[in-house]
């Protein structure tokens, strides 16, 4: 017990917590505002923690942000006795505070201002919906699903995530063995179904929409994040390319012998996976030190084992 606290103490001193956790507030702040602003006032359950929150308020006189902080609570609870510890001390951080910084949004600036200021413009708008910000199912499903894709995005980038259906989705796949994006979509399809009880049936279909939608944005902006370069080149001057990738670029690539089936030439090909900045910089040398290449390049979106995100070689 002392050697894990010892531990903790150790990570919690490290520039990487710091920078993590200023990533994950700021994550969560994006958030906590789609939720506040564009789904609750509209009602629209999409397949999130957040979405049957709203249902269960709705039987439960309990503020919604309040719900959603009690439902994270067990649900964190549940993974680290189905689960383990996955998720770690990062999605228990950025599950409890989505309640706690919907609640700051309102001091900023309540939804309710928004929506007076919306039915006093001229905006031709549907009114019908006097909480809602945007004044339209469709245009509130539009605004939501994107800012809380940016901030799914930016969390599951740094190894952290919002809890709440992820979680549910861990255990999905841990116990029946379902891929983990058919575990979110069963997760997210029961909870919108629950909002049958108090909305009407074209709202519940708008809510799926959602949470399918919701589904492809985060893996467009996952793989935006993620993407690398698997670069190959071909050159007399393989050994100055391999230098300036290991040396300069700090990553480390592989060397291919060959042959040229026109030519008959024996060739080594430089392969390496680099970011687009490294890239760009690759081009540039080749481009000032007029090496005569063959060169190859592929988008790369995910990548395991021993290339890691911000790793460099020590040299």
């Amino acid at each position: 017990m002392a050697s894990i606290a010892k531990e903790v103490l150790n990570y919690l001193g490290t520039w990487k917590f710091w920078k993590d956790f200023i990533i994950m507030t700021v994550g969560m702040f994006f958030g906590a505002a789609a939720v506040y602003y564009f789904l609750v006032p509209s009602k629209l359950i999409i397949g999130t923690i957040s979405g049957l929150s709203i249902v269960l308020s709705q039987f439960i006189p309990i503020k919604v942000s309040l719900m959603i902080f009690i439902i994270n609570a067990i649900l964190l609870l549940l993974a680290w006795v189905l689960i383990g510890k996955e998720f770690g001390a990062k999605t228990v951080y950025t599950a409890l505070i989505l309640g706690p910084l919907m609640d700051v949004w309102e001091k900023i600036m309540p939804a309710s201002k928004l929506a007076e200021l919306r039915m006093a413009s001229s905006m031709p708008i549907n009114t019908l919906n006097s909480t809602s910000v945007m004044g339209d199912p469709w245009l509130d499903l539009i605004c939501f699903v994107l800012m809380l894709s940016i901030s799914q995005a930016i969390l599951f980038n740094i190894n952290a995530s919002t809890g709440g259906l992820d979680i549910i989705a861990k255990i999905i796949n841990k116990y029946t063995h379902l891929d983990l994006g058919l575990s979110v979509t069963i997760g997210g399809g029961l909870i919108c179904c629950t909002a049958f009880f108090i909305n009407p049936f074209h709202m519940v279909i708008i809510g799926l929409i959602g949470t399918w939608i919701n589904g492809l944005v985060v893996d467009y902006f996952m793989a935006s994040l993620n993407r690398k370069k698997r670069v190959c080149v071909i050159a007399d001057e393989h050994e100055q390319i391999r230098k300036f990738i290991v040396g300069t670029l700090h990553r480390g690539c592989s060397l291919y012998p060959v042959t040229g089936g026109y030519s008959g030439k024996q060739q080594i090909e430089v392969e390496a996976l680099l970011t687009k900045d490294e890239f760009a910089a690759l081009m540039d040398f080749l481009k000032k030190n007029n090496i005569d290449s063959f060169t190859t390049a592929g988008n790369v979106s995910e990548v395991y084992g021993r290339w890691h995100h911000g790793s460099k070689l020590n040299v």
